[in-house]
């Protein structure tokens, strides 16, 4: 009987920044990890080295704050970072780097938190976009490495709604997932549905596996 070919995916979200809560900062270059930040991505590395099966590669979204992330896991791993461009933030268009207490006073809010299916933010990116964008990359990355574990760091949104499309939640439900800074999330793509093993991690992975 043939093994099943499945790949398991760890989503790291990038660690604390000086605006983190505060601003979007979309793909704005030059945004670095705050000293919080920094240990937690040295956290995460650590709690990285308790999964029962070791990481054979590392994916890293281009910007600064998801490769400062991926650094101490890359040491720890002992694997080289690969950047993707497909694990980028959501492209925010004209909101990108606005102050989210500015941006929650907009009618077109309400649309972002509720029907975020139907919006597209000005001069950026949809949420069925990004959705799609960043789906296709993890079944490209999974592709590479059937029967294995990989290591992605990206951002809140791509994997947030990466999480959602693999439980079969409605886009228009995502919002309702946290995706905390340096928290580990993990599914597995295979020949069958995916599955889901873990959202929003921030504990322990010494027991992180397949059933």
């Amino acid at each position: 009987m043939t093994a099943p070919s499945h790949t398991t995916i760890l989503l790291v979200r990038h660690g604390v920044t000086a605006t983190t809560g505060q601003v979007l900062p979309g793909r704005a270059p030059g945004l670095h990890l705050s000293e919080e930040g920094t240990a937690q991505a040295q956290q995460v590395a650590q709690r990285l080295l308790e999964l029962p099966t070791r990481p054979v590669a590392l994916y890293v979204s281009p910007l600064e704050r998801t490769r400062e992330t991926a650094a101490p896991i890359a040491k720890a791993l002992k694997l080289t970072p690969r950047v993707d461009k497909g694990l980028l933030e959501c492209d925010f268009g004209e909101w990108t780097s606005k102050r989210l207490s500015v941006l929650r006073k907009k009618p077109q809010w309400r649309s972002v938190q509720n029907a975020p299916s139907s919006f597209r933010f000005p001069g950026g990116e949809s949420f069925p976009e990004m959705q799609t964008r960043v789906w296709a990359t993890l079944e490209r990355l999974a592709a590479q490495h059937r029967r294995k574990t990989i290591v992605v760091v990206s951002h809140a949104d791509p994997i947030k709604a990466a999480v959602t499309f693999a439980q079969g939640v409605p886009l228009d439900l995502f919002q309702r997932t946290v995706i905390s800074t340096c928290s580990v999330s993990a599914v597995v793509l295979g020949d069958g549905a995916p599955i889901v093993l873990s959202v929003n991690n921030t504990g322990s992975l010494a027991q992180l596996r397949p059933s």
